[in-house]
């Protein structure tokens, strides 16, 4: 999308959407779809539009390679890039208080605007921050033959179902190399670097991964359940050199990244800000300085963050159970909309006088909860006004039934953004 939109006159958001037509390419006379609207009344007699449309490709792998990092319930880079180019313009402040592995982060830097990331789990700064420095190949190859290999080393847990003594040793090595670095205060941008991709590639279903054949890397499985796993499937682990694997990895991440967009990824590190706090919480964010929020909020204890990712905060020297305390899942839609007001909250008081938030919810418990009825309520009690909610219709799951889609599986079923503007 171009971004011709510089915000100085004063964009019809509605219309815009309403009016829009998705092709997969620029070909005049290739195929259109466009937007269905539906209108909702509230009680008090406001009537807003839902838009159902294909906004963006779903296509995988169209996104910038260095979004290529996993992690569980993450969407699409093309989600944020929607709002990013549409509603902002360069320099602008872009936030995400839920970063998550940091897509919304990582999308506004490349298109050079200026990002304040947070998220309660510090394993988000870790995959996010390090990737706005992208490392020179030559002195990353050289920072790896340095880190030194130490044999026989065994971890403080026990870790044989999943690697190779030999891939053990390299990853406990690894650990401690890091773990010195940042206890000296010495961790530099390579280190960073290297300890985002070694997080990411510690378990997973390939020979690109440390790990013997287990779960995606999103989701780190029990001991136990490795275990049964390796007898299921008559494997054990073999040897993995961490450090190839390492720099394979690294240059698949910043194979896509040019020049100016690396660039645009080291000044928005420089001029950004980077929290490690409750959404509820964010003091440290000045009033009416954020142009655009775009998120996406823990849904009512559907993925068990600190569980994932228990692996993951072991390297890091992070306590998984000091963190599962921190990150709030609530079980009921009451405590989860009390945690929302409470976060809308910041949100109001944050954003900018024309300012936008596209607040991305889905479908829960087959279809029982749509959470973008509760976050509309919410956003309109803080001072918010609401644009409308876009519902995000791929090709993979187009149905008869757009305003209701259930397809009885655990899990969100649908994206749907309620947009707001702080008026």
């Amino acid at each position: 999308m171009k971004e011709t939109l510089e915000l100085d006159i004063d964009l019809d958001l509605q219309q815009h959407l309403s009016e829009f037509s998705f092709s997969e390419n620029s070909n005049l006379f290739s195929e259109k779809q466009n937007t269905r609207v539906e209108y909702i009344y509230l009680d008090n007699g406001i009537e807003l539009p839902k838009f159902a449309n294909e906004f963006w490709t779903a296509k995988q792998r169209q996104a910038n390679s260095i979004h290529e990092v996993s992690y569980r319930a993450c969407f699409k880079p093309q989600l944020p890039r929607f709002f990013i180019e549409l509603l902002t313009k360069p320099d602008d402040f872009v936030y995400d208080p839920f970063t998550g592995r940091g897509t919304t982060i990582i999308e506004a830097a490349l298109l050079g605007r200026n990002v304040i990331l947070n998220d309660i789990n510090p394993l988000s700064k870790i995959l996010c921050y390090s990737r706005l420095f992208i490392p020179n190949l030559s002195e990353l190859k050289n920072r790896l033959v340095e880190i030194p290999i130490l044999e026989n080393l065994k971890s403080d847990i026990d870790l044989s179902m999943f690697y190779h003594p030999q891939t053990e040793s390299e990853i406990v090595a690894l650990k401690n190399y890091l773990q010195h670095k940042k206890e000296k205060n010495t961790e530099d941008e390579l280190d960073r670097w290297i300890r985002m991709v070694a997080t990411n590639r510690l378990t997973g279903h390939s020979k690109g991964f440390f790990s013997v054949f287990t779960l995606p890397p999103n989701q780190a499985t029990s001991q136990k359940s490795q275990k049964k796993i390796n007898e299921k499937r008559n494997q054990k682990p073999e040897y993995r050199d961490t450090k190839k694997i390492i720099f394979h990895k690294s240059k698949q991440l910043i194979s896509g990244v040019l020049s100016h967009e690396k660039y645009n990824l080291r000044k928005a590190a420089m001029g950004g800000q980077f929290l490690d706090k409750d959404a509820r919480e964010t003091n440290e964010i000045e009033n009416n300085s954020v142009q655009l929020t775009v998120t996406s909020p823990p849904f009512l204890d559907i993925v068990q963050y600190a569980d994932d990712n228990w692996l993951r905060c072991w390297f890091n020297s992070i306590d998984v159970k000091e963190v599962s305390k921190k990150i709030t899942m609530s079980k009921r839609i009451e405590d989860w909309c009390k945690i929302m007001n409470d976060v809308f909250k910041q949100l109001y008081r944050i954003t900018k006088t024309g300012g936008f938030v596209a607040f991305e919810v889905g479908e829960v418990r087959n279809g029982k909860i749509k959470l973008d009825d509760y976050i509309l309520k919410i956003g309109l009690e803080q001072g918010f006004v609401c644009q409308g909610i876009m519902i995000n219709e791929q090709q993979f799951t187009k149905t008869a039934n757009i305003w209701g889609v259930s397809n009885n599986k655990k899990g969100t079923n649908t994206n749907r953004i309620v947009i707001f503007q702080k008026k």
